[in-house]
Protein backbone atom coordinates (compact mmCIF):
# COMPACT_ATOMS: atom_id res chain seq x y z
CA UNK A 1 0.00 0.00 0.00
CA UNK A 2 1.43 3.35 -0.43
CA UNK A 3 1.92 5.73 2.76
CA UNK A 4 2.79 8.79 3.31
CA UNK A 5 6.15 9.67 5.15
CA UNK A 6 4.23 10.36 9.02
CA UNK A 7 3.09 6.48 8.55
CA UNK A 8 6.34 5.05 7.52
CA UNK A 9 8.82 3.99 10.34
CA UNK A 10 12.01 2.35 9.78
CA UNK A 11 14.15 0.12 11.73
CA UNK A 12 17.85 0.33 10.84
CA UNK A 13 19.75 -2.62 11.82
CA UNK A 14 17.41 -6.42 11.60
CA UNK A 15 18.89 -7.99 14.99
CA UNK A 16 16.94 -8.98 18.04
CA UNK A 17 16.50 -5.47 18.92
CA UNK A 18 15.18 -4.67 15.53
CA UNK A 19 12.98 -7.59 15.05
CA UNK A 20 11.55 -7.56 18.09
CA UNK A 21 10.58 -3.69 17.85
CA UNK A 22 9.32 -4.51 14.66
CA UNK A 23 7.29 -7.14 16.32
CA UNK A 24 5.68 -5.31 18.71
CA UNK A 25 4.49 -1.61 16.26
CA UNK A 26 2.37 -4.45 14.33
CA UNK A 27 0.99 -5.90 17.75
CA UNK A 28 0.72 -2.72 19.44
CA UNK A 29 -2.00 -1.66 16.49
CA UNK A 30 0.89 0.56 13.88
CA UNK A 31 -1.05 -0.13 10.31
CA UNK A 32 2.24 2.21 8.53
CA UNK A 33 4.28 1.04 6.41
CA UNK A 34 7.39 -0.31 8.36
CA UNK A 35 10.61 -1.46 7.08
CA UNK A 36 13.45 -3.41 8.85
CA UNK A 37 16.64 -2.51 7.23
CA UNK A 38 19.57 -5.26 8.05
CA UNK A 39 23.33 -5.00 6.76
CA UNK A 40 23.09 -9.14 6.55
CA UNK A 41 21.89 -11.19 3.88
CA UNK A 42 19.76 -13.18 6.42
CA UNK A 43 16.80 -12.32 8.45
CA UNK A 44 17.13 -11.91 12.14
CA UNK A 45 18.62 -13.83 14.84
CA UNK A 46 20.14 -14.33 18.15
CA UNK A 47 23.66 -14.24 18.94
CA UNK A 48 24.32 -15.78 22.16
CA UNK A 49 24.23 -19.38 20.64
CA UNK A 50 27.14 -18.28 18.58
CA UNK A 51 29.43 -18.40 21.75
CA UNK A 52 27.98 -21.37 22.86
CA UNK A 53 25.82 -24.00 21.68
CA UNK A 54 26.19 -23.10 17.75
CA UNK A 55 29.25 -22.85 18.06
CA UNK A 56 29.99 -26.30 19.13
CA UNK A 57 27.81 -27.94 16.60
CA UNK A 58 24.69 -28.86 19.15
CA UNK A 59 22.14 -25.89 17.70
CA UNK A 60 21.36 -25.57 14.26
CA UNK A 61 20.89 -22.79 12.51
CA UNK A 62 17.52 -22.50 12.20
CA UNK A 63 17.34 -22.63 16.35
CA UNK A 64 19.00 -19.27 16.07
CA UNK A 65 16.13 -16.81 14.55
CA UNK A 66 13.79 -14.50 15.60
CA UNK A 67 10.90 -15.42 13.82
CA UNK A 68 9.77 -18.04 10.94
CA UNK A 69 10.80 -17.35 7.84
CA UNK A 70 6.89 -16.27 7.15
CA UNK A 71 6.73 -13.52 9.91
CA UNK A 72 7.76 -10.55 8.26
CA UNK A 73 5.33 -10.80 4.91
CA UNK A 74 2.76 -12.14 7.12
CA UNK A 75 2.40 -9.12 9.55
CA UNK A 76 3.64 -6.66 6.32
CA UNK A 77 6.79 -5.87 7.69
CA UNK A 78 8.90 -4.90 4.67
CA UNK A 79 12.53 -6.84 5.85
CA UNK A 80 15.26 -5.78 3.41
CA UNK A 81 18.75 -7.70 4.29
CA UNK A 82 21.59 -6.72 2.54
CA UNK A 83 20.51 -3.57 2.65
CA UNK A 84 23.36 -1.14 4.40
CA UNK A 85 21.96 2.51 5.26
CA UNK A 86 24.72 5.15 3.85
CA UNK A 87 23.26 8.55 5.96
CA UNK A 88 20.80 9.31 8.01
CA UNK A 89 19.17 12.90 8.07
CA UNK A 90 17.05 13.87 11.08
CA UNK A 91 16.13 17.43 10.20
CA UNK A 92 14.48 16.18 6.93
CA UNK A 93 13.28 12.51 8.35
CA UNK A 94 14.74 11.19 5.92
CA UNK A 95 17.47 8.32 4.94
CA UNK A 96 19.44 7.30 2.03
CA UNK A 97 20.61 3.81 1.64
CA UNK A 98 24.10 3.09 0.25
CA UNK A 99 22.56 2.30 -3.24
CA UNK A 100 21.28 6.10 -3.50
CA UNK A 101 17.58 4.84 -2.48
CA UNK A 102 15.81 8.17 -0.41
CA UNK A 103 13.33 7.12 2.41
CA UNK A 104 11.47 9.51 4.22
CA UNK A 105 9.97 8.45 7.57
CA UNK A 106 8.03 9.25 10.60
CA UNK A 107 9.93 7.61 13.28
CA UNK A 108 13.63 6.21 12.89
CA UNK A 109 14.48 3.31 15.47
CA UNK A 110 18.65 2.73 15.32
CA UNK A 111 19.16 -0.67 16.16
CA UNK A 112 22.53 -1.33 14.65
CA UNK A 113 24.15 -2.84 17.47
CA UNK A 114 27.79 -3.32 17.77
CA UNK A 115 30.83 -4.37 16.14
CA UNK A 116 34.17 -6.70 17.58
CA UNK A 117 36.96 -4.40 19.00
CA UNK A 118 39.67 -4.45 16.49
CA UNK A 119 43.01 -4.57 17.98
CA UNK A 120 45.71 -2.84 15.95
CA UNK A 121 48.40 -5.91 16.70
CA UNK A 122 51.48 -7.23 14.78
CA UNK A 123 50.44 -9.68 12.72
CA UNK A 124 46.23 -9.26 12.70
CA UNK A 125 46.19 -9.37 9.12
CA UNK A 126 47.09 -13.16 9.20
CA UNK A 127 45.19 -15.81 7.70
CA UNK A 128 43.98 -18.20 10.89
CA UNK A 129 42.95 -14.61 13.48
CA UNK A 130 38.80 -14.63 13.72
CA UNK A 131 36.84 -12.61 15.66
CA UNK A 132 33.23 -13.67 16.70
CA UNK A 133 30.22 -11.53 15.97
CA UNK A 134 28.03 -12.93 13.56
CA UNK A 135 26.49 -15.75 11.98
CA UNK A 136 29.48 -16.01 9.49
CA UNK A 137 31.93 -15.44 12.16
CA UNK A 138 30.70 -18.22 14.02
CA UNK A 139 30.95 -21.12 10.71
CA UNK A 140 34.66 -19.44 10.13
CA UNK A 141 35.38 -19.98 13.67
CA UNK A 142 33.63 -23.23 13.96
CA UNK A 143 35.64 -24.72 10.29
CA UNK A 144 38.78 -23.12 11.45
CA UNK A 145 38.63 -24.86 15.05
CA UNK A 146 37.76 -28.24 13.07
CA UNK A 147 41.15 -28.21 11.86
CA UNK A 148 43.19 -26.49 14.12
CA UNK A 149 44.85 -28.60 17.22
CA UNK A 150 45.80 -24.93 19.38
CA UNK A 151 43.93 -22.29 19.79
CA UNK A 152 44.80 -18.52 21.72
CA UNK A 153 42.05 -16.97 23.05
CA UNK A 154 42.71 -13.11 23.59
CA UNK A 155 40.59 -11.87 25.89
CA UNK A 156 38.79 -12.72 29.44
CA UNK A 157 35.41 -10.94 28.90
CA UNK A 158 32.31 -12.75 28.27
CA UNK A 159 33.05 -13.45 24.71
CA UNK A 160 36.54 -14.87 25.25
CA UNK A 161 35.39 -17.05 28.54
CA UNK A 162 32.68 -18.38 26.64
CA UNK A 163 34.58 -19.51 23.19
CA UNK A 164 37.05 -20.69 25.23
CA UNK A 165 35.11 -23.10 26.84
CA UNK A 166 32.94 -24.22 24.08
CA UNK A 167 36.68 -24.66 21.80
CA UNK A 168 38.02 -26.60 24.82
CA UNK A 169 34.65 -28.83 25.00
CA UNK A 170 35.34 -29.48 21.34
CA UNK A 171 38.58 -30.67 22.22
CA UNK A 172 41.26 -27.94 21.03
CA UNK A 173 43.93 -27.14 23.28
CA UNK A 174 42.83 -23.48 24.43
CA UNK A 175 45.28 -20.76 26.01
CA UNK A 176 43.19 -17.81 27.25
CA UNK A 177 45.47 -14.70 27.42
CA UNK A 178 44.52 -11.58 29.13
CA UNK A 179 45.68 -8.95 31.25
CA UNK A 180 43.60 -9.67 34.62
CA UNK A 181 44.47 -11.95 37.35
CA UNK A 182 40.91 -13.41 36.67
CA UNK A 183 38.37 -14.04 33.63
CA UNK A 184 35.38 -11.33 34.31
CA UNK A 185 37.75 -10.01 37.02
CA UNK A 186 36.51 -6.14 35.73
CA UNK A 187 32.80 -7.32 36.32
CA UNK A 188 32.27 -9.83 39.06
CA UNK A 189 35.57 -8.79 41.39
CA UNK A 190 38.58 -10.87 42.52
CA UNK A 191 36.34 -13.33 45.42
CA UNK A 192 33.98 -14.12 42.05
CA UNK A 193 36.16 -14.36 38.96
CA UNK A 194 38.63 -17.08 40.53
CA UNK A 195 35.46 -19.56 40.53
CA UNK A 196 35.71 -19.15 36.50
CA UNK A 197 39.48 -18.98 36.93
CA UNK A 198 39.73 -22.58 38.60
CA UNK A 199 36.79 -23.77 36.40
CA UNK A 200 38.88 -23.28 32.91
CA UNK A 201 41.97 -24.91 34.61
CA UNK A 202 40.13 -27.61 35.81
CA UNK A 203 39.09 -28.19 32.35
CA UNK A 204 42.27 -27.90 30.68
CA UNK A 205 42.14 -24.40 29.38
CA UNK A 206 45.96 -22.90 29.92
CA UNK A 207 45.35 -19.46 31.48
CA UNK A 208 48.52 -16.75 30.53
CA UNK A 209 46.99 -13.71 32.88
CA UNK A 210 48.40 -10.74 33.98
CA UNK A 211 49.84 -9.84 30.14
CA UNK A 212 48.79 -8.56 26.83
CA UNK A 213 49.42 -9.68 23.69
CA UNK A 214 52.20 -7.72 21.88
CA UNK A 215 51.89 -9.14 18.56
CA UNK A 216 50.97 -12.38 16.03
CA UNK A 217 54.00 -13.70 13.87
CA UNK A 218 53.30 -16.79 10.96
CA UNK A 219 53.95 -16.95 7.37
CA UNK A 220 50.79 -15.81 5.92
CA UNK A 221 49.22 -17.82 8.47
CA UNK A 222 49.02 -17.12 12.20
CA UNK A 223 51.87 -19.29 14.08
CA UNK A 224 52.38 -17.84 17.52
CA UNK A 225 50.89 -15.24 19.70
CA UNK A 226 53.41 -13.69 21.50
CA UNK A 227 52.78 -11.48 24.64
CA UNK A 228 54.15 -8.20 26.64
CA UNK A 229 56.14 -10.03 29.07
CA UNK A 230 58.23 -12.01 26.09
CA UNK A 231 56.29 -15.01 25.84
CA UNK A 232 55.49 -17.10 22.98
CA UNK A 233 52.54 -19.65 22.44
CA UNK A 234 52.40 -21.68 19.59
CA UNK A 235 48.90 -21.67 18.06
CA UNK A 236 47.90 -22.36 14.55
CA UNK A 237 44.13 -20.44 15.02
CA UNK A 238 43.57 -16.94 17.13
CA UNK A 239 40.07 -15.81 18.33
CA UNK A 240 40.15 -12.23 19.65
CA UNK A 241 37.23 -11.55 21.82
CA UNK A 242 38.34 -7.76 22.71
CA UNK A 243 34.97 -6.33 23.73
CA UNK A 244 32.68 -4.43 21.44
CA UNK A 245 31.91 -1.23 20.30
CA UNK A 246 28.46 0.31 19.21
CA UNK A 247 27.65 1.18 15.46
CA UNK A 248 27.39 5.20 16.06
CA UNK A 249 29.11 6.32 12.70
CA UNK A 250 25.17 6.14 11.22
CA UNK A 251 24.56 8.25 14.61
CA UNK A 252 27.67 10.62 14.56
CA UNK A 253 27.51 11.93 11.01
CA UNK A 254 23.90 13.04 11.38
CA UNK A 255 25.02 15.00 14.41
CA UNK A 256 23.75 12.98 17.26
CA UNK A 257 25.00 12.63 20.97
CA UNK A 258 27.15 10.18 21.35
CA UNK A 259 29.32 8.92 23.94
CA UNK A 260 29.74 5.19 24.40
CA UNK A 261 26.20 4.73 22.74
CA UNK A 262 23.75 6.71 20.86
CA UNK A 263 22.38 9.01 24.14
CA UNK A 264 18.62 8.93 24.09
CA UNK A 265 16.54 9.58 27.17
CA UNK A 266 14.35 7.51 29.54
CA UNK A 267 11.97 6.86 26.29
CA UNK A 268 14.80 5.79 24.21
CA UNK A 269 14.56 8.32 22.01
CA UNK A 270 17.24 10.43 21.06
CA UNK A 271 18.98 13.93 22.79
CA UNK A 272 18.19 16.63 20.63
CA UNK A 273 16.68 14.72 18.18
CA UNK A 274 12.91 14.15 17.96
CA UNK A 275 11.21 10.90 15.93
CA UNK A 276 14.96 9.00 16.37
CA UNK A 277 15.02 6.40 18.98
CA UNK A 278 17.84 3.69 19.78
CA UNK A 279 17.51 0.41 21.22
CA UNK A 280 20.28 -2.42 21.99
CA UNK A 281 23.80 -2.46 21.85
CA UNK A 282 24.26 0.69 19.88
CA UNK A 283 22.28 2.82 22.73
CA UNK A 284 23.52 4.44 25.86
CA UNK A 285 19.86 4.99 27.55
CA UNK A 286 18.82 7.41 30.93
CA UNK A 287 18.09 5.02 33.07
CA UNK A 288 15.70 6.69 36.35
CA UNK A 289 17.31 4.57 38.87
CA UNK A 290 20.96 4.78 38.00
CA UNK A 291 20.44 8.39 37.20
CA UNK A 292 23.08 7.74 34.26
CA UNK A 293 23.52 6.69 30.98
CA UNK A 294 24.01 3.24 30.59
CA UNK A 295 24.71 1.11 27.64
CA UNK A 296 24.41 -2.14 28.63
CA UNK A 297 25.45 -4.95 25.48
CA UNK A 298 23.29 -8.12 26.66
CA UNK A 299 21.12 -10.12 24.93
CA UNK A 300 18.05 -8.85 27.25
CA UNK A 301 18.79 -5.29 26.77
CA UNK A 302 17.72 -6.02 23.39
CA UNK A 303 14.92 -8.40 23.71
CA UNK A 304 13.29 -5.78 26.50
CA UNK A 305 14.71 -2.39 24.58
CA UNK A 306 13.19 -2.80 21.33
CA UNK A 307 9.75 -3.25 22.13
CA UNK A 308 10.39 -0.46 24.42
CA UNK A 309 11.46 1.66 22.06
CA UNK A 310 8.63 0.28 19.90
CA UNK A 311 5.77 1.40 22.26
CA UNK A 312 7.66 4.94 22.90
CA UNK A 313 7.35 5.59 18.97
CA UNK A 314 3.83 5.00 19.00
CA UNK A 315 3.24 7.94 21.61
CA UNK A 316 3.16 6.07 25.09
CA UNK A 317 5.97 7.69 26.81
CA UNK A 318 7.20 4.97 28.99
CA UNK A 319 10.20 5.01 31.17
CA UNK A 320 12.50 1.78 30.17
CA UNK A 321 13.58 1.20 33.72
CA UNK A 322 14.32 -2.56 33.72
CA UNK A 323 17.60 -3.96 36.07
CA UNK A 324 20.13 -4.97 33.54
CA UNK A 325 20.49 -8.53 33.60
CA UNK A 326 22.63 -11.24 31.35
CA UNK A 327 23.04 -14.91 31.75
CA UNK A 328 26.25 -17.08 30.66
CA UNK A 329 27.00 -20.87 30.17
CA UNK A 330 30.65 -22.02 30.81
CA UNK A 331 30.95 -25.87 31.06
CA UNK A 332 28.59 -27.15 33.64
CA UNK A 333 28.35 -23.61 34.80
CA UNK A 334 25.15 -21.51 34.01
CA UNK A 335 24.44 -17.95 35.56
CA UNK A 336 22.43 -15.39 36.14
CA UNK A 337 23.55 -11.50 36.86
CA UNK A 338 20.57 -8.84 37.42
CA UNK A 339 21.47 -5.00 38.67
CA UNK A 340 24.76 -3.05 38.23
CA UNK A 341 28.07 -2.97 40.46
CA UNK A 342 30.71 -0.46 39.08
CA UNK A 343 31.96 -0.48 42.73
CA UNK A 344 31.01 -2.18 46.43
CA UNK A 345 32.30 -2.13 49.66
CA UNK A 346 31.69 -6.33 50.09
CA UNK A 347 30.82 -9.41 48.41
CA UNK A 348 28.58 -11.51 50.38
CA UNK A 349 28.31 -15.06 49.39
CA UNK A 350 25.11 -17.54 50.13
CA UNK A 351 26.29 -20.99 49.39
CA UNK A 352 29.46 -22.94 48.32
CA UNK A 353 31.54 -21.30 45.95
CA UNK A 354 34.04 -24.30 45.73
CA UNK A 355 31.12 -26.26 44.61
CA UNK A 356 30.09 -23.51 41.98
CA UNK A 357 26.54 -23.73 43.57
CA UNK A 358 26.01 -20.08 45.33
CA UNK A 359 24.40 -16.83 44.96
CA UNK A 360 27.03 -13.68 45.65
CA UNK A 361 25.55 -10.29 46.45
CA UNK A 362 27.48 -6.80 45.33
CA UNK A 363 27.05 -4.67 48.22
CA UNK A 364 27.17 -0.97 48.79
CA UNK A 365 26.21 0.71 51.69
CA UNK A 366 24.91 -2.18 53.22
CA UNK A 367 22.51 -2.43 50.08
CA UNK A 368 22.44 -4.95 47.33
CA UNK A 369 23.34 -3.46 44.17
CA UNK A 370 24.04 -6.45 41.92
CA UNK A 371 23.38 -10.39 42.13
CA UNK A 372 24.63 -13.60 40.31
CA UNK A 373 22.93 -17.01 40.89
CA UNK A 374 25.28 -19.42 39.75
CA UNK A 375 23.44 -23.00 38.98
CA UNK A 376 21.21 -21.92 41.44
CA UNK A 377 18.05 -21.13 39.69
CA UNK A 378 14.76 -19.45 40.38
CA UNK A 379 15.75 -16.53 42.46
CA UNK A 380 16.08 -13.96 39.97
CA UNK A 381 13.26 -12.50 40.58
CA UNK A 382 14.02 -12.22 44.63
CA UNK A 383 17.60 -10.76 43.31
CA UNK A 384 16.23 -8.46 41.73
CA UNK A 385 13.45 -7.40 44.41
CA UNK A 386 16.11 -7.02 46.85
CA UNK A 387 18.29 -4.43 44.91
CA UNK A 388 15.13 -2.75 43.74
CA UNK A 389 14.08 -1.95 47.23
CA UNK A 390 17.26 -0.09 48.30
CA UNK A 391 16.63 -1.42 51.60
CA UNK A 392 19.77 -2.37 54.14
CA UNK A 393 20.23 -6.05 54.34
CA UNK A 394 21.50 -7.97 57.34
CA UNK A 395 24.81 -10.03 55.73
CA UNK A 396 25.05 -13.08 58.17
CA UNK A 397 21.19 -13.41 57.19
CA UNK A 398 21.83 -12.49 53.64
CA UNK A 399 24.36 -15.52 53.51
CA UNK A 400 21.98 -18.07 55.49
CA UNK A 401 20.71 -20.11 52.90
CA UNK A 402 18.20 -21.34 55.03
CA UNK A 403 16.54 -17.62 55.47
CA UNK A 404 14.31 -16.58 52.43
CA UNK A 405 15.81 -13.47 50.83
CA UNK A 406 12.63 -11.89 51.54
CA UNK A 407 13.65 -12.44 54.80
CA UNK A 408 17.28 -10.27 54.72
CA UNK A 409 15.72 -6.54 55.24
CA UNK A 410 14.10 -5.19 58.23
CA UNK A 411 14.80 -3.34 61.40
CA UNK A 412 18.17 -5.60 62.36
CA UNK A 413 19.45 -4.57 58.59
CA UNK A 414 18.40 -1.04 59.40
CA UNK A 415 20.04 -0.86 62.53
CA UNK A 416 23.48 -2.31 61.18
CA UNK A 417 23.34 0.41 58.26
CA UNK A 418 22.52 3.14 61.20
CA UNK A 419 26.05 2.10 62.62
CA UNK A 420 28.18 1.84 60.05
CA UNK A 421 27.39 4.96 58.84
Amino acid sequence: MSATPTSTFVIVGAGLAGAKAAETLRAEGFDGRLLLLGEEAERPYERPPLSKAYLRGEADRDSLYVHPEDFYAAHDIELRPSTPVGAIDPGSRQLELVSGERISYGRLLLATGAAPRRLPLPGAELDGVRYLRTRGDADSLAAAAARAERVVVVGTGWIGSEAAASLRQLGREVTLVGPDTAPLVRVLGPEVAAVYRDLHADHGVRLQLGTRVAGLRGSGRVEAVVTEDGRTIDCDLVLIGAGAVPRTELAEAAGLPVRNGVLVNEQLEAVGAAGVYAAGDVAAAWHPRYQTYLHVEHWANALNQGPAAARNMLGRSLPYARLPYFFSDQYDLGMEYSGMAVDWDRVVVRGDLAAREFIAFWLKDQRVVAGMNANVWDVTESIQALIRSGRPVDPARLANPDIQLDQVTGERAGQLATTST
